[in-house]
């Protein structure tokens, strides 16, 4: 896969949002989020998306002027409705604010509503963890049906995905996991090439397993909650979670949305700071111990190699990525090249 130099990609993708309508700083947070997207392996949610925004900023169903209209702020909390702004930029935003109020408060919770796409949650942790805080953040589409809930047939819920990062004396450890098995721009990308899940990771209309995302796509089937056939009310209570967390505390959500429509997340962030805890120093020292030990964990015969924490590959993807470049798709290159000709944007060589 061809890899190109950070800054020049960064410059690149920031390039073709601006030319395609989105205002600079906009364009700014949320080409770094893609590229970063890319960077730690989230190729789904990296530059593979720029096609789907420039064609959305064109149709007007992606906003890329203006600012999002504050519903409540009560310091420690607050509201925005981000009127179909950049996901990437519109959490950018609340996450940076919740990052300078924790300092007064301990921990500060966000709820934003009509939001567009908010890319790869995991792209969104380090610059919390970075700073010695952890961070949470979770997102729905109630503009969308993806998933039954556990043990049903018709689709209300969708594969809401969330985040969690943890701060350490080194990497952080990140999770990030979909309520469902598998996503949604997966699914479409399997089913356009004309390929099938690994295993059963959706349902047919009438509710059996099944391994053919077209059964998703274009026969009326829903994506699997995360624990599959067996075991899926896990994965249903963890979106039902999310659900209640992004709609509820915003104010708008599915009970709101008559049926499914143009793409609009609800959005929950928190920040803690663990130094209004224990300290920052008793938190790393759990921290550390507890990644440490499940890293040198026997690992089991099945198992592909040793023990791993939640975000180990990520951070090393990232680092191979500022040492290398940045990996970046063939066809997602070709289909930016296609944009970059229209709009009048030079393409970086690879290195």
């Amino acid at each position: 896969m061809p890899r190109y130099d950070r800054a020049e990609l960064l410059r690149y993708a920031e390039d073709l949002l601006t030319k395609g309508g989105m205002e600079p700083d906009k364009a700014a947070v949320t080409a770094e989020v893609l590229v970063e997207g890319d960077m730690i392996g989230h190729e789904t949610h990296g530059l593979q998306l720029m096609h789907w925004y420039l064609e959305c900023l064109a149709d007007g169903s992606l906003n890329g002027t203006g600012s999002y209209e504050v519903i409540a702020d009560k310091g420690a909390g607050f509201v925005w409705d981000g009127r179909l702004l950049p996901g990437a930029w519109l959490l950018s935003q609340a996450l940076d604010q919740a990052m300078e109020r924790v300092k007064t408060h301990g921990i500060v919770g966000a709820a934003i509503r009509n939001c567009h796409h908010t890319c790869a949650l995991s792209a969104y942790m380090r610059r919390a963890t970075d700073a010695g805080l952890i961070v949470q953040v979770s997102a729905s589409n109630p503009a969308a049906r993806r998933v039954a809930p556990y043990g049903g047939t018709e689709p209300i819920l969708t594969p809401n995905p969330l985040a969690m990062g943890f701060p350490t004396s080194g990497d952080p450890i990140l999770v990030d996991v979909s309520s469902s098995i598998t996503t949604t721009t997966m699914t479409q990308l399997l089913a356009k090439k004309g390929e099938r899940y690994p295993e059963p990771w959706a349902l047919t209309a009438a509710g059996e397993p099944t391994d053919d995302p077209r059964e998703v796509t274009e026969r009326g089937g829903t994506l699997m909650s995360l624990g599959g056939a067996a075991k899926g009310h896990k994965g249903y209570g963890l979106a039902l979670m999310v659900d209640l967390l992004g709609q509820g505390l915003s104010g708008k959500g599915r009970a709101n949305t008559a049926a499914p429509g143009p793409l609009a997340q609800s959005a929950f962030l928190q920040v803690i700071d663990p130094e209004f805890f224990a300290g920052l120093g008793a938190f790393t020292e759990q921290s550390d111990w507890l990644a440490e030990a499940c890293r040198t964990n026997p690992p089991a015969p099945w198992s592909r190699g040793p023990v791993r924490v939640p975000g180990d590959s990520a951070s090393i993807k990232r680092r191979a990525a500022l040492a290398e470049g940045v990996p970046v798709a063939e066809n997602d290159w070709a289909r930016m090249a296609k944009h970059a000709e229209r709009l009048g944007v030079a393409l970086p060589a690879a290195l």
